[in-house]
C-alpha cells in the first residue's frame, strides 16, 4: 500500500512532549534527544513538503496463530522472522527515490524506515494507510495492522490522489488489546513502553523489574499479543487487497531454543541474527529475556537441564551482572526443585 500526505508539522507535539516527560519511553533517550525532530518533518529535511508513505505487510491475517511451543522454547514477533525489513524496505525506498530525483531534479528526497526521527504513523494516516489503533500502532480495516511502514520526504509539493481518503478509526468500544496486554502497558491510544514487553525484550540494556518478568510469557523478543487480539487481524474469506505477506520477510525461525540462547557467545549471536532485525538485541539483553522466559516455563514444567543452567549462570561471576542477577531474581522465584513446576 502507499499514499502521499503534506510533511506539515505534527499535530501530536503536545502529546509527545507529556508522554516524555512522564518517562513513558523508558530509557530510549534518543526519543527526547530527537522529540524537536519529530515535530516537525522539516527538521530532517530542510524545506519538506511532501511525504511518500508505504506499508509493507511482514504477515497477513491468515498468519495471525502460531504454532504451539514445546517447552523450553521462546517466542520470536513475527516483523523480525525473516529478513531485517531496515535492509529490504529500505533498498526499494532508495530505488524510488532515485527515480524521483531524475525526474524531478529540482527536487530534494530523503529515505527513511525507522531510520530517521519521523512520526512514521502520523504521516502514514495522512496518508490514508489506516488509523492509529488504541495500541498505538497503524491498522488498515482490509489488511489488518501487521505491516512495516517506511516513506521520502520531499521539497515537492505533490497532489494527493484523487482516489486516496483518510481511513476513520474503526476501534469503537473495543478494549481487547487494552485488556490482553500482560503487562497492562496499553492504555487507550498511548502505551507505557516500560511496561511495553517490545520495549524489555528489544530495547531495555538494564535489568528488568522482577514485577514484570511473569507478563513477559514466553517472549524471548518483541510480543504481538496486542495485534493477536485485535478483530482486525482475524482470518477472513476475502483476500486482503489481494495481496499477500512480502515473501522477503517470511519465517526463517519463530522460536529459539532457550538452553541454546543461554550458551551463546558474541559469535554465536552474530550468526543466528545474520539478515535479521533481531541483531539489536545484544547478547547479554538476549540471555536476560531468556532466562526471565525459561522462569515462567519452569512454574509451569519440568524442562531437562534448563534449571540446571540457570543455577550454573547465577554462580558465575564472569557472568554478565544482568544476567547473572535475572538468574538468581528467577530462582528465588521458583523455590527448591521439589515445588510444582520446579
Amino acid at each position: 500500500m502507499a499514499g502521499v500526505c503534506d510533511a506539515g508539522p505534527s499535530e501530536f507535539a503536545d502529546e509527545l512532549r507529556s508522554w516524555i516527560d512522564a518517562g513513558k519511553h523508558g530509557s530510549m533517550g534518543y526519543i527526547a534527544e530527537h522529540a524537536s525532530l519529530r515535530e516537525d518533518p522539516s527538521g530532517v529535511l530542510e524545506g519538506a513538503r511532501s511525504a511518500v508513505m508505504v506499508a509493507d505487510l511482514y504477515a497477513s491475517r491468515d498468519d495471525n496463530t502460531d504454532e504451539p511451543l514445546d517447552p523450553g522454547q521462546g517466542r520470536i514477533a513475527r516483523y523480525a522472522r525473516g529478513k531485517d525489513y531496515h535492509t529490504v524496505l529500505k533498498k526499494r525506498l532508495m530505488q524510488l527515490a532515485d527515480e524521483l530525483r531524475a525526474e524531478f531534479p529540482d527536487g530534494t528526497f530523503r529515505v527513511f524506515t525507522d531510520t530517521a526521527p519521523v512520526m512514521e504513523r502520523e504521516l502514514a494516516v495522512r496518508a490514508g494507510l489506516g488509523w492509529t489503533g488504541k495500541h498505538t500502532l497503524a491498522i488498515h480495516p482490509k489488511v489488518g495492522s501487521y505491516f512495516l511502514l517506511g516513506g521520502i520526504l520531499t521539497t515537492l509539493e505533490l497532489a494527493v490522489p484523487a482516489d486516496q481518503a483518510v481511513v476513520t478509526d474503526h476501534c469503537g468500544s473495543c478494549t481487547r488489546c487494552i485488556d490482553a496486554c500482560p503487562t497492562g502497558a496499553i492504555t487507550p491510544y498511548s502505551v507505557d513502553a516500560r511496561r511495553c514487553v517490545s520495549y524489555l525484550t528489544i530495547e531495555r540494556r538494564d535489568p528488568v523489574d522482577p514485577a514484570l518478568h511473569e507478563g513477559i510469557r514466553d517472549w524471548v523478543y518483541g510480543c504481538d499479543i496486542c495485534q493477536e487480539v485485535c478483530p482486525h487481524n482475524s482470518a477472513r474469506s476475502d483476500a486482503p487487497l489481494g495481496k499477500a505477506a512480502n515473501r522477503a520477510y517470511g519465517a526463517e525461525r519463530d522460536r529459539f531454543d532457550l538452553l541454546a540462547v543461554l550458551e551463546w557467545d558474541e559469535d554465536a549471536r552474530r550468526t543466528a541474527f545474520m539478515g535479521s532485525a533481531m541483531k539489536r538485541a545484544r547478547l547479554d539483553m538476549m540471555r536476560r529475556s531468556a532466562v526471565i522466559v525459561a522462569g515462567n516455563w519452569l512454574k509451569r514444567t519440568e524442562v531437562a537441564g534448563l534449571r540446571a543452567r540457570l543455577e550454573v549462570i547465577a554462580g558465575n561471576e564472569a557472568e554478565s551482572s544482568m544476567v547473572r542477577e535475572a538468574a538468581r531474581v528467577t530462582l528465588d522465584s521458583l523455590g527448591s526443585p521439589g515445588d510444582v513446576g520446579g
